[in-house]
């Protein structure tokens, strides 16, 4: 046998070292990279949140813009009649899975004549991103979806991860600043079971803002709802259509209340400008 001169061995071990390498080998801890990177990707984007009774499925989520010029980011996606997702991370990467999952959900009206199980198209999303850790070339999805909605066994919500793992929860938070939306979930969650509707909204709204800076609200430009019921189809709803959720909902907070709502209608120009400040929420 021969030996490998110093200049190939050195050759070999950058190659080695390389991202797209590391893409399919494990670091001695065990560590996949490129996993982590798409990890990270997730933990930037702003943060959703997905609570579940015995009746319902909610989805709520932050919205994002670039620039005061510019348009809010979608971060709820109607897939199905019956469910839903919000995303937290690369929008294409979650337009392109989206549209996987209307693709099965599609094909199985078409064959079987009955919608798709939850449980069933996150498991197909789940092998889809799992091949594309391991495969040279490929880059792991940089986002993590909250999939939501009610099937034939009930309300489910479901966590997608980068790396292909796919849990069902009770109530979840992903994103930037997630955690302390999560630290209220946690604290509430014996109470999400037998809440109603209009509960269940509530619930999602107060995690969603207490992700927030201090100095942030939740308003009716930067919040997105999903909603899927016993007998409800999954609706989404934004703008002016959450307006009296968030009201009921944060009725003693300071900013943006109903004694603003009340001043002369010479003032009503003003409140666009309230909404711009609002923009700047996780940026």
């Amino acid at each position: 046998t021969t030996t490998p001169s110093p200049c190939t061995s050195t050759i070999l071990s950058a190659i080695h070292q390389h991202p797209l390498i590391q893409n399919l080998h494990s670091s001695p801890q065990g560590r996949i990279f490129q996993v982590e990177y798409a990890q990270e990707a997730v933990k930037q984007g702003s943060v959703v949140v997905g609570i579940v009774s015995k009746t319902h499925a909610v989805l709520a989520a932050v919205k994002r813009n670039a620039e005061e010029l510019s348009s809010y980011q979608k971060k709820i996606i109607p897939v199905d009649s019956h469910y839903g997702l919000a995303l937290a991370g690369l929008a294409s990467d979650a337009r392109v899975l989206s549209n996987f999952m209307k693709q099965q959900s599609l094909s199985s009206r078409l064959t079987y004549g009955r919608p798709i199980l939850l449980s069933e198209i996150t498991s197909r999303v789940a092998d889809r991103a799992q091949t594309n850790t391991q495969q040279y070339g490929r880059r792991p999805y940089g986002v993590g979806l909250l999939v939501a909605g009610v099937d034939a066994k009930g309300p489910h919500l479901f966590e997608f991860q980068p790396s292909g793992i796919t849990q069902e929860m009770v109530a979840c938070g992903i994103g930037a600043r997630s955690q302390m939306a999560r630290t209220y979930l946690e604290r509430n969650l014996d109470q999400f079971e037998g809440s109603s509707r209009e509960e269940l909204i509530k619930h999602a709204l107060r995690a969603l803002n207490e992700s927030l800076p201090q100095d942030k609200e939740l308003t009716v430009d930067n919040t997105s709802l999903g909603v899927s019921g016993l007998e409800e189809n999954f609706t989404m709803y934004e703008g002016q259509q959450i307006a009296q959720w968030l009201d009921t909902t944060f009725e003693n907070r300071n900013d943006g209340g109903d004694d603003d709502a009340a001043a002369p209608a010479a003032d009503a120009p003003a409140q666009p400008e309230a909404a711009g400040e609002s923009m700047e929420v996780d940026s």
